[in-house]
């Protein structure tokens, strides 16, 4: 699912900003973005946000700000300046006047000012990290769980009609070899073979049609298979990819049942439960 989310929190060191953003993926992918000086960080930050979310891909994204704003991070090479210093001695000596450098001179010297790098304590950055991190996730998941309660109402409604077109198919089964019986009579007639329902040939035929086209074992699958979609639904655990799983287990079943049936009003409805299917397929690929 998508969504959003931003913390910040200050100790006496350090400010700390994360933000998270989300979007849709099968598998939990986290992309962590840290200052460079915090990259021993990284794992810390992986664990917290796959503590949280376990399907989408997460950017995190985190800055670090010195409280006071950074210290001066600018060193002076001591020994340098002294041997500076002492040259213009011995040249004041070899010319007979004193000769001060100025502090330009200075400056304009290769390697007399070195500009270090910010150095962080990891420990102490963390300590202002966690919690930001932590808001951020409080706000991320409230924007999720607001999106997955529309997600959850639009498949419960797509999965009553998914219900009520397998009672549908149910009810127009047990009709089938009737209407293959009338229709192998028909036959007959029509090629000038008239034989009497009752004979023994006709029954046999009718008997190995009913069998190959009976459906029972596989409405009885896929009844359970739309039970246990409500029963996941309805869970505290995230069931996004149970749910994935059971829509590919209803699939087939619907799919078995089209081969098997052989009747065209029973393929009208399997089209339409398959177009139902395929909606709440889509739906289901954003669910935790």
């Amino acid at each position: 699912m998508t969504g959003f989310g931003r913390g910040t929190a200050v100790t006496g060191v350090w400010l700390a900003k994360v933000e998270l953003s989300t979007v849709n993926r099968k598998q939990a992918e986290v992309v962590v973005q840290l200052p460079r000086e915090l990259t021993d960080l990284e794992g810390l930050v992986r664990k917290q946000v796959q503590s949280a979310i376990s399907r989408g891909r997460v950017q995190v994204t985190v800055s670090l700000e010195h409280a006071q704003g950074w210290p001066a991070a600018v060193r002076v090479d001591a020994t340098l300046a002294s041997a500076f210093e002492a040259a213009f001695d011995e040249l004041g000596k070899l010319i007979g006047r004193r000769v001060l450098p100025s502090a330009a001179d200075y400056l304009r010297q290769p390697g007399m000012l070195a500009i270090g790098t910010r150095e962080v304590d990891a420990t102490s950055a963390w300590a202002a990290i966690e919690p930001a991190l932590d808001e951020a996730l409080a706000q991320l998941t409230t924007m999720r769980t607001r999106e997955g309660a529309d997600l959850l109402a639009d498949c419960a409604a797509r999965l009553s009609m998914l219900e009520a077109l397998t009672q549908r198919i149910a009810s127009g089964a047990p009709a089938r070899p009737l209407r293959q019986r009338d229709l192998l009579l028909k036959r007959l007639r029509e090629a000038e073979l008239e034989l009497d329902p009752a004979d023994d040939r006709v029954v046999k035929e009718l008997a190995i049609f009913a069998d190959r086209c009976d459906i029972t074992e596989e409405l009885t699958r896929l009844d359970s298979h739309l039970a246990k979609f409500r029963e996941y639904m309805a869970a505290t655990e995230p069931p996004g990819r149970a749910l994935d799983f059971l829509c590919q287990e209803i699939f087939r079943e619907f799919n078995t049942i089209g081969s098997k049936a052989n009747d065209a009003a029973i393929a009208q409805t399997i089209v339409e439960a398959k177009t139902e299917l395929e909606k709440i397929r889509e739906q289901v690929q954003n669910v935790e």
